[in-house]
């Protein structure tokens, strides 16, 4: 077994957030629907971004990105994989990933789509309406897995937003093989019921063939993969078919099911819920972080739940607080 330079490398969309704020005239004007995420070509992209205000803020984004600073910001060595193209934005997101201290190498694409940006418009009320451009990101191939990253990682952990392209499906596939060689392990998120309800069986084969060991789901989408309204019905078919499987309950905590047994533990109490957008992004960070780093189950769940507490009390997907101190007062530090 190799030994491990990162405890988890996460591999997704890789978009760059552009954040503004925007009234009502402007959503009218643009022709958007306030609320409603928008998948939108590269001229409009384009000429939306020249008109957003000069106050706009550029994050690195993506769900598994996401995933991959919060594992930083708990103290963890992250690395991630996702495809840029060689431009403006492209910079921007290598360059803001790397303040976060997460690893970021993978090669840029050339001569082809720009990359992928999403453009978040904040109202005066808080609700969000996004414009993507998936663009670069879903280029992402084979090629830009890399053997020795995945060897040098306790957790490899992939995002169900990226299984579309043909391409990125064998690049996930590849990097769960290289995990099991090197007697790693592989997680896949299924991100979303939309996701679930396109992709059902082919999430159910990478469970059930084991090419996945750990599996992240929230309510609607552990529902929706075993076609079920009952919960306990879903949790018993998925103790039947992966080794981890963690689910999240929004208000009412997390569950995780190892071995046919299941560990539950409430929700950190929030004040006033600002954004949920990320929650389940750095649930999944401090889960991974904590099983990487030999927590028990309840202690992970723990993890994940108080990281994801604090990144809803705030706008954006990125802590505003220290999350190593953070988990120190909670007793949760590893």
């Amino acid at each position: 077994m190799a030994g491990t330079r990162f405890d988890v490398l996460t591999i997704g969309n890789a978009i760059v957030d552009v954040i503004a704020p925007a009234d009502e005239g402007f959503l009218q004007r643009e022709g958007m629907s306030e609320g409603i995420m928008h998948l939108v070509d590269v001229e409009r992209s384009a000429e939306l971004y020249e008109r957003l205000p000069e106050t706009k803020q550029r994050i690195s984004g993506g769900s598994a990105a996401n995933t991959a600073a919060g594992v930083a910001a708990l103290g963890g060595r992250a690395a991630f994989v996702g495809k840029v193209a060689e431009d403006e934005l492209g910079d921007v997101f290598a360059q803001d990933l790397d303040r976060t201290g997460v690893h970021y190498n993978t090669s840029r694409l050339i001569h082809g789509a720009a990359t992928a940006r999403s453009l978040i418009l904040l109202s005066p009320d808080g609700e969000r309406t996004m414009n993507t451009y998936l663009g670069a990101c879903h280029q992402l191939t084979e090629a830009d897995i890399k053997e020795e990253d995945i060897a040098a990682s306790t957790i490899t952990y992939m995002e169900g937003f990226l299984w579309d392209p043909v391409e990125a499906k064998k690049a996930f596939v590849l990097a769960a093989h290289y995990a099991h060689k090197h007697e790693k392990a592989a997680a896949f998120t299924l991100s979303d019921p939309f996701c679930v309800d396109r992709f059902r069986n082919e999430f159910l084969d990478l469970i059930k063939s084991k090419t996945i060991d750990y599996v992240f789901a929230n309510l609607s989408e552990i529902k929706s993969l075993y076609q079920t309204e009952e919960l306990g019905e879903a949790v018993r078919a998925i103790a039947q078919d992966v080794e981890l499987a963690a689910i999240t309950m929004g208000s009412e905590g997390a569950m995780a099911v190892h071995n046919g047994e299941v560990t539950s533990v409430p929700a950190f109490p929030v004040e006033k819920v600002v954004d949920s957008t990320g929650a389940g992004d750095l649930f999944a960070s401090g889960f991974l972080l904590g099983v990487a780093r030999g927590q028990t189950l309840e202690e992970a769940l723990k993890t994940g739940c108080l990281a994801a507490s604090e990144i809803i009390s705030h706008v954006g997907a990125r802590p505003q607080l220290d999350l190593v101190e953070l988990t120190r007062q909670h007793g949760l530090a590893g």
